[in-house]
């Protein structure tokens, strides 16, 4: 992988844009109820009310939009992140990446690994590894901030608490098999990997009631064995990632240094013990990139 860092800087612009927000969201009231006075055109009989919660729809987008504005001032953020648009209803075809596939790749039809999901729209994907840092004002930032991930989980890091991730799974966020104990999976027979593997799918089922289908090999290293395994735990896919942010930095697994559409993103869950800040830092930090260049950041199950 090809590293680069990156920097930003804070800026600030949340009055102007609850302002438009408030502006927008007014206009849409008012073309709704008809900005119409007693007896112009469109304007409702006296005791019989305008179209059937047409106000309300509009009093509560208004009132979201502002949410929003509070809840990205709240957290320090250039600006509202932006929404993902609704899931696509045929989903793409997902193919190993080229370079990336192992022997027998599709005659055994084992699960691709891949760093990019095939669409046209200008999202990327956020997924977050491991499990050691369990900060709850994280799990209260992305909920505000209605901001959607995948968490990779390791058991050996999450084991002493079950119900932070229990709780984030709650909240709509997916989680997924990051094996028991986070080995070079490589380095391990088969039936090794195997192990580690479907016993990480048991605590999966046991602990949140679903056996996934989605691995990320850990450290993004994999062999055929590795693929062969994971089938037979009923792993479907085996996602890597384009690009990792951190604290204080991203870097690149492409030439162009940039993201593109489809992106998978990959983070950990670290804390000032690891790293120079906090999750809430390094959220920022995405957060704050991905939408200044126009992404959204969408939920990587919904297009799988």
């Amino acid at each position: 992988m090809r590293h680069v860092g990156q920097n930003d800087k804070f800026q600030a612009g949340y009055r102007s844009l609850a302002a438009r927000c408030a502006v927008a969201a007014l206009a849409t009231a008012a073309v709704l109820t008809g900005c119409s006075g007693p007896g112009s055109p469109g304007s409702a009989p006296a005791g019989q009310g305008g179209p059937a919660g047409a106000p309300d729809a509009a009093s509560a987008r208004l009132a979201e939009q502002r949410r929003m504005v509070a809840a990205a001032r709240k957290w320090r953020l250039d600006q509202v992140p932006l929404t993902a648009p609704a899931p696509p209803r045929i989903k793409p075809r997902i193919t190993a990446r080229a370079g990336f596939q192992v022997d027998h790749q599709e005659d055994e039809n084992l699960p691709p690994v891949f760093t990019t999901v095939p669409t046209d729209k200008k999202i990327v994907f956020l997924t977050i590894d491991d499990g050691a840092e369990k900060d709850p004002r994280f799990l209260r930032m992305m909920r505000e901030l209605k901001v959607p991930y995948t968490a990779f989980l390791s058991d050996y890091l999450v084991k002493d608490d079950y119900g932070y991730f229990r709780k984030s799974q709650a909240y709509g966020n997916t989680l997924d098999n990051h094996t028991l104990t986070h080995p070079y999976l490589p380095g391990l027979s088969y039936e090794q990997q195997r192990r580690e593997i479907c016993g990480m799918q048991d605590i999966m089922e046991k602990q949140y009631g679903k056996r996934p289908e989605v691995l990320r090999p850990p450290y993004g290293d994999y062999d055929q064995d590795t693929l062969r395994a994971a089938k037979s735990c009923g792993i479907k896919y085996a996602p890597i990632w384009n690009e990792e942010v951190f604290v204080d930095h991203w870097e690149y697994r492409e030439d162009d240094q940039r993201l593109h559409k489809g992106d998978i993103v990959l983070t950990h869950f670290r804390g000032t013990g690891e790293w120079n800040g906090t999750m809430i830092d390094d959220m920022r930090r995405f957060l704050d990139k991905v939408t200044r260049e126009g992404y959204a950041v969408a939920r990587l199950e919904d297009y799988l």
